[in-house]
C-alpha cells in the first residue's frame, strides 16, 4: 500500500509492530531503485515474511524522475511496503536538514520496527542478508551494525580511482578500532546501517545530525559515545552497490565527502603525488643516466620495487580486484584533483552539490 500521511511522531511506550523496518531514502533513483526493491522483496527466509516480521518504507525525497512512481507501483503489489514523501527542505535554515537526513528522519518516525535498517536505493541485497544481519547484530551485542558493500564500478576512471579512495578509508577507519569499545573511533557506511530503534531515538537519530554531510559517521559516533557497541565491516556476501554511473557523478559525489572523510587531505594528496613520481621517476633515473654503474642501477630498481610493493599493499586494503589495484597508480592524478577540489569547496565555504541540491557545509 501507499501511505503519505502516516502519523510521524514515534511513541516510545508502544511496542514495535515489526522486528525490522527497512528505510530507503530515494532522490532521483529511477535507474537504481527497481533492482534494490527486487533484492529486498525476495528476502524470503522462512519466518521472515514482509508484512508480518518486517516492513519496507521508501521515502521519496522530492524526486523529479519516476522514483516515486516506481516505489508506488511496487507498494500496491506488496503488503508491508509503504511510500512516504519527505517534507520540503529549507536549505537556508541553520540547524535544518540535508536531503538524505530529512528523508531518513521521515522514514524513522513512521517506522514500527524494533530495528531500523537504513539502506540506499543503489544497493542490491543478497537473499536473506537482512535476517542474517539481525542475527549478527544480536550475536555481537551491537546496537549499530554497518556493512561496507562490494563496489560495482564501470569505466576506466572508476576502476582506477575507487580503490584509492576505499584503501584510504580502510586506513583511516580500520574496522578493528571502530569495533573496539575502548577506542573512540566510530564509523559506518550509510549504504547499510542497522540500528536498534530505542538507541536511535535516544541519541536524536538523524534529526540530531540534520546538517551533517557525513551522516553515517556522525550517527555512529553518537551511538558509540553513549556508550554502545557498534560493529562495522566489509560485507561483500551481504550486498553490493553501484555508487556512480559516470565519472562526473563520481567527481561530484566525492567532492562532497573527501575533505570531511580524511583528517589531512592535503598531506594525503602530496603523499600520493610522491608515489606517482617514484613509480615513474625511479625507472627513468635508473636507465636514463648513462654514467651510473650497474650496482647503482640495481639499488634504484630495488627501491622502485619496494615502493611498488608498499603502494599495492596499501591499495589492496580496498578489497577491489587485483587488476583494479594494479591500475590504481594511474588514477592518482584524478584522485589528487578530487581531494584538492573537495578541500577548496569546503574551506572556501562554497556550496557542494549533490543530486541538484547545493549544501554549504559550514552553515
Amino acid at each position: 500500500m501507499t501511505d503519505t500521511n502516516r502519523e510521524t511522531e514515534p511513541n516510545p511506550d508502544k511496542p514495535p509492530d515489526f522486528e525490522l523496518s527497512v528505510i530507503i531514502p530515494a532522490r532521483n533513483e529511477e535507474c537504481s531503485l527497481p533492482a534494490c526493491l527486487a533484492s529486498l522483496l525476495r528476502q524470503s527466509e522462512p519466518g521472515f515474511a514482509l508484512g508480518r516480521q518486517w516492513e519496507l518504507i521508501v521515502v521519496n525525497d522530492a524526486s523529479s524522475d519516476k522514483t516515486r512512481e516506481i516505489a508506488a507501483k511496487a507498494a500496491t503489489a506488496h503488503e508491508g511496503m509503504i511510500v512516504l514523501d519527505a517534507p520540503a527542505l529549507d536549505l537556508s535554515s541553520r540547524g535544518g536538514f540535508t536531503g538524505k537526513n530529512n528523508a531518513c528522519w521521515t522514514g524513522a518516525q513512521a517506522a514500527r520496527g524494533k530495528y531500523l535498517l537504513f539502506t540506499d536505493a543503489d544497493t542490491i541485497h543478497e537473499t536473506n542478508d537482512i535476517s542474517r544481519s539481525l542475527r549478527e547484530s544480536e550475536r555481537h551485542k551491537a546496537v549499530l551494525l554497518s556493512y561496507s558493500p562490494r563496489q560495482i564500478v564501470t569505466g576506466f576512471w572508476q576502476h582506477a580511482v575507487m580503490p584509492l579512495i576505499f584503501s584510504e578509508l580502510a586506513s583511516v577507519y580500520p574496522s578493528k578500532q571502530v569495533n573496539d569499545p575502548v577506542r573512540s573511533l566510530a564509523a559506518a557506511n550509510g549504504q547499510f546501517i542497522l540500528v536498534e530503534r530505542e538507541a536511535y531515538f535516544d541519541v536524536g537519530g538523524h534529526r540530531a545530525i540534520g546538517k551533517d554531510i557525513l551522516e553515517d559517521v556522525a550517527l555512529a559516533r553518537n551511538i558509540k559515545r553513549v556508550p554502545h557497541t557498534i560493529r562495522f565491516r566489509y560485507a561483500p556476501e551481504a550486498l553490493s552497490t553501484q555508487m556512480y554511473r559516470t565519472t562526473s557523478e563520481m567527481i561530484e559525489g566525492w567532492t562532497k565527502n573527501l575533505a570531511l572523510l580524511f583528517p589531512k587531505p592535503i598531506a594525503l594528496a602530496l603523499w600520493r603525488i610522491l608515489d606517482l613520481l617514484l613509480f615513474f621517476g625511479l625507472p627513468a633515473l635508473a636507465f636514463g643516466i648513462f654514467w651510473l654503474v650497474p650496482w647503482q642501477r640495481w639499488v634504484i630498481l630495488i627501491i622502485w620495487v619496494r615502493t611498488l610493493w608498499r603502494f599495492n599493499s596499501r591499495v589492496a586494503r580496498s578489497n577491489f580486484p587485483m587488476i583494479d589495484v594494479a591500475i590504481s597508480i594511474l588514477g592518482i592524478p584524478l584522485f589528487v584533483y578530487m581531494l584538492f577540489r573537495s578541500v577548496i569547496y569546503h574551506r572556501m565555504k562554497k556550496n557542494v552539490v549533490w543530486k541538484g541540491r547545493g549544501y554549504n557545509p559550514t552553515a
